[in-house]
């Protein structure tokens, strides 16, 4: 069984202690390619270096709406420069955040913009991270014609209606450790009514561990539980959801 990690942070701290013995043994338990996504210019710099280690690591750059209130145009510059490493694949994580009031709200849409055309510049997709946000995400994704770049929308959190909206964009939909959590009606609805050919296994790593080690530092060995409900979902063996999530994130960020 193959699975694809779509989105982790394994240069986060969490893994300062056992970073090398955890994930060289990945391909061996069935993780054969992982995306580390970056969150500030650090980690995206860090992410770089990820993939330059590990064979079957890629990445993508970008700066996290919490992180862009000190962003500048020579940041975008460095951006676009480790894009020429063809293991960096997507442009991400971007988007909206207003869980928090800071930065401001003007402040994050002008950054997500920039970084969405800085991926159309580039022929990347981009990864998407949007709380709160719904309508100030969606409205700007049209705006810039977020169709014509494409990418995932990760940990997606919203309704299936609003899910329809990104599907007609062509996005993919990036499937974590909360739909395994007792309170996750509304995420199990939208996996139901998302066509398989969208969905991409994704863990967040070391965030949202699903049930039954939630709270707990959250790693791609997980994915067999976040598998294993959406199996149940759709009525289909593990296997051939790990196969059809895998072959998913490979056109999701073009790699054979």
């Amino acid at each position: 069984m193959r699975i694809f990690e779509t989105h982790a942070h394994y240069d986060d701290e969490a893994f300062d202690s056992d970073r090398n013995e955890l994930l060289r043994n990945f391909p061996e338990q069935g993780i054969c390619r992982v995306v580390n996504i970056g969150s500030n210019m650090e980690s995206s710099r860090n992410t770089v270096r990820l993939t330059e280690e590990y064979d079957f690591f890629y990445g993508a750059v970008g700066v996290h709406p919490s992180d862009t209130g000190n962003l500048s145009e020579a940041d975008i510059g460095e951006l676009c420069q480790m894009t020429k490493s063809d293991k960096i694949v997507a442009i991400g994580e971007i988007g909206l955040d207003y869980h928090y009031d800071e930065p401001e709200r003007t402040v994050q849409q002008r950054w997500f913009i920039r970084q969405a055309e800085l991926a159309r510049e580039l022929n990347l997709p981009i990864v998407v991270h949007s709380r709160d946000a719904a309508e100030d995400t969606l409205r700007i994704m049209k705006e810039f014609h977020a169709e014509e770049i494409g990418g995932v929308i990760h940990c997606y959190s919203y309704s299936k209606e609003l899910a329809k909206e990104f599907l007609d964009m062509g996005f993919y939909f990036g499937i974590g450790g909360v739909l395994t959590f007792q309170n996750a009606r509304k995420l199990v609805e939208t996996v139901e009514y998302l066509p398989l050919d969208r969905i991409v296994l994704e863990t967040d790593s070391p965030y949202l561990a699903p049930v039954p080690y939630r709270g707990k530092r959250n790693t791609s060995l997980y994915l067999l539980y976040v598998l294993r409900k959406i199996a149940e979902l759709k009525g289909i063996s593990e296997e051939e959801a790990a196969e059809i999530t895998y072959e998913n994130a490979c056109r999701l960020y073009c790699l054979t």
